[in-house]
């Protein structure tokens, strides 16, 4: 049907111009220089404040709104959205030719100059004519993020004109009533400041840099900080006196003054408390610090090397004042505590010293290596004791010799002697004495230090008995006298630390049977002269006496001590006590004024292997007198 025809080829033309038409609303929408129309470009402007001569720079790969301009960013136009806004209202030719020209302007950065021929005015008229002009906005919006930003940076280096005229300027064109607001509050904050900066940077020149009172410039750079917290100028000038001071601080140090040093770092703390400056500073200091102590260090160990520990000492303690946590002053002291403890000698030595008064010496002694020990016994050990606990840890922080030997009849001979001192045995009338007939310790007139374990007259070269605690006291006051040097008995927990020797097993040779004779212990081999035994003793062992033998017949320990367990147990300078409760720490004797009970320790010829234990001890009177105790001497460093 032709009619028919004639409908369809009309809806077909009608549509194809209706596509065309859509096409050319969209193109002349995103391509506005179709028919000679300027591009609305999309352009940012660089919002760095120009110095003086430089032109204002356009910079045309950043987006609008990207910036600091507060401006917000544009977002691309759907297809949707551009069919339902329809086409755009055309830009005229004049319009566009201000664009242009403002455009130029712009790019010359004239942006306010010349009058009538600048690109906000430019940019103002363009808009005046087509008011929704879409890119005059948007440069008006860029230009105005820019001086904003052009004033908070003159608030920021205190140019208070600059800032001002900036202001303005933002006023006046498009901008968000905060930002303009903000702007106003810290140019009125600035003119507040301004006359104290001009009063602090004179006060700065006249070197009047702290003090007391506000007449300084420390002051009033605080008192422009309390108006404006984030007054740049002020925190700049409060860092130069805080530079002065520092680099001050920086110069005694280098010169191993520290003490100058810390002085004038505590001053500069107080200026810009916790700033990296200071921060730095300190560190640096810290660094030069360590590096001196080192040094000095390294020259006290020399001197101590040297043996000369006096000097290394002065230098030890100069380390130790240069810096307190200087790493290896704690081991040089100890090597300087242990000079001084051995005083000339060295551990394991042995020396005795001579009379003052008169030709002789006093017995022999070993120096004792100083460390520490665990005192007593746990309760798992075989023939543990309550009074042998709770261990403790003893530190041997004194240095002390120990007799080498029990004193001998011979040298308690040339004591009694010298003073005619007479043992309570004596004065007693009775001591004992070993009975062969019943096996047993019985008491006998007659009997006192003079005599053997079984009354004959002693050999000078056996161990004195038949001594009390008394006696002994009487006998290391006596040599402390003749040899002007202090002597004494030794504490429980020195002789145990002797005793032990470094051990920490049941005794000094480990926790069996001596492996060999190494002293005068009941053993299962030994025999009295009518042929007994012992009911308790180590088996498989003799050494040979029945009885006491004479000081040194067996080896020593490895302290260097002979007969330190066996042959006689021995008096020591302790009061009595049930346990180790409350008992010092430290390795002196645990005395209390006017005890009658004292202590004795290590085991004697007649000793079952129990009590033969490092651990044992035993309390009697002070005046007990017995054929199997005897003593030995201390004598202090």
């Amino acid at each position: 049907m032709p009619g028919t025809d004639n409908v369809n080829k009309q809806r077909n033309w009608g549509g194809a111009l209706g596509i065309i038409l859509l096409l050319f609303a969209l193109g002349y929408r995103f391509y506005p220089e179709f028919d000679h129309a300027e591009p609305q470009a999309q352009v940012q402007t660089d919002t760095t404040p120009p110095a003086a001569g430089k032109p204002w720079v356009l910079d045309n790969t950043i987006a609008p709104g990207t910036g600091d301009g507060g401006v917000s960013p544009i977002v691309g136009t759907t297809l949707a959205e551009a069919i339902a806004m329809g086409p755009p209202a055309p830009v005229t030719k004049e319009v566009a030719t201000l664009i242009k020209m403002a455009r130029k302007q712009e790019e010359e950065g004239k942006l306010f100059e010349p009058p009538g021929n600048n690109a906000v005015g430019l940019y103002r008229r363009a808009l005046a004519k087509d008011p929704g002009n879409a890119a005059a906005h948007d440069a008006l919006l860029r230009i105005g993020g820019a001086v904003r930003d052009w004033s908070l940076a003159a608030l920021e280096r205190g140019d208070q004109a600059e800032a001002q005229r900036y202001a303005t300027q933002f006023s006046e064109l498009p901008h968000s009533e905060a930002e303009l607001v903000n702007l106003q509050t810290r140019l009125k904050t600035l003119s507040e400041v301004m006359p104290l900066l001009g009063v602090a940077a004179e006060l700065l020149k006249q070197n009047r840099l702290i003090g007391d009172g506000d007449n300084n410039a420390l002051a009033v750079y605080r008192k422009v900080l309390a108006i404006d917290p984030e007054n740049r100028i002020a925190d700049e000038g409060l860092g130069r006196i805080e530079r002065g001071y520092l680099d001050r601080a920086l110069g005694a140090a280098a010169q191993d003054d520290f003490v100058n040093a810390d002085a004038i770092l505590a001053e500069a703390s107080s200026i810009r408390p916790g700033s990296q400056a200071l921060l730095d500073t300190r560190s640096q200091i810290e660094g030069l610090r360590r590096q001196r102590g080192e040094t000095v260090l390294s020259q006290a160990r020399s001197a101590l090397d040297a043996g000369n520990a006096d000097l290394a000492e002065r230098l030890g303690k100069e380390a130790q004042a240069i810096s307190t946590d200087l790493s290896g002053l704690d081991e040089f002291n100890e090597r300087l505590r242990n000079a001084r403890l051995y005083a000339s000698f060295s551990p394991g030595q042995i020396f005795s010293d001579r009379f003052l008064d008169t030709s002789g010496s006093a017995p022999a002694v070993v120096v004792i290596p100083a460390g520490q020990f665990v005192m007593g016994s746990a309760p798992s050990e075989d023939g543990h004791r309550d009074d042998e606990e709770p261990q403790r840890l003893i530190k041997i922080n004194t240095g002390f010799a120990m007799g080498l030997s029990e004193v001998s009849v011979g040298q308690f001979r040339e004591f009694a002697k010298a003073v005619g001192y007479r043992t309570d045995a004596e004065r007693a009338g009775t001591g004992s004495v070993y009975d062969e007939s019943s096996g047993r310790m019985i008491d006998r007139r007659g009997i006192n230090w003079q005599r053997d374990y079984k009354g004959d007259r002693a050999s000078d070269k056996l161990p004195v008995l038949n001594v009390s605690w008394n006696d002994a006291n009487a006998y290391v006051k006596w040599l402390s006298q003749r040899t002007g040097k202090r002597y004494r008995l030794p504490s429980e927990a020195e002789f145990e630390y002797a005793l032990r020797a470094g051990s920490q097993t049941r005794y000094w040779w480990g926790d069996g049977d001596p492996p060999s004779v190494l002293g005068n212990f009941t053993g299962d081999g030994d025999r009295s002269p009518s042929k007994r035994s012992w009911g308790h003793a180590f088996k498989r062992y003799s050494d040979g006496y029945w009885g006491p033998a004479p000081i040194k017949t067996y080896p020593a320990n490895p302290f260097g001590i002979f007969d330190i367990d066996g042959n006689l147990s021995e008096w020591v300078d302790d009061c009595w006590h049930d346990n180790y409760i409350r008992a010092p720490r430290s390795s002196s004797a645990w005395i209390n004024p006017g005890c009658e009970r004292r202590v004795i320790r290590g085991g004697s010829w007649g000793s079952a292997p129990l009590q033969i234990r490092s651990a044992y001890r035993l309390g009697v009177s002070a005046e007990t007198r017995s054929a199997r105790v005897g003593f030995r001497i201390v004598r202090e460093l």
